[in-house]
């Protein structure tokens, strides 16, 4: 079962990404150590595997 795109904010969130805003349904996280991700869609829809597999993705990148 996939994740919503609110864990997936939420994810973010707790490993120190900074939400700086966006336009429509698209919210742009930026991390100190310089990690940048996108992420778009409504909080209620289903994320895609590869919004998944991105935001895990950056977050190992952002704790090394």
């Amino acid at each position: 079962m996939p994740k919503k795109i609110k864990q997936l904010i939420s994810d973010l969130e707790k490993a120190g990404f900074i939400n700086r805003g966006g336009k429509g349904s698209h919210r742009n996280y930026m991390h100190p150590k310089g990690g940048l991700i996108t992420i778009s869609g409504k909080l209620g829809d289903d994320a895609k595997r590869y919004q998944e597999k991105l935001v895990k993705q950056r977050i190992e990148e952002a704790q090394k």
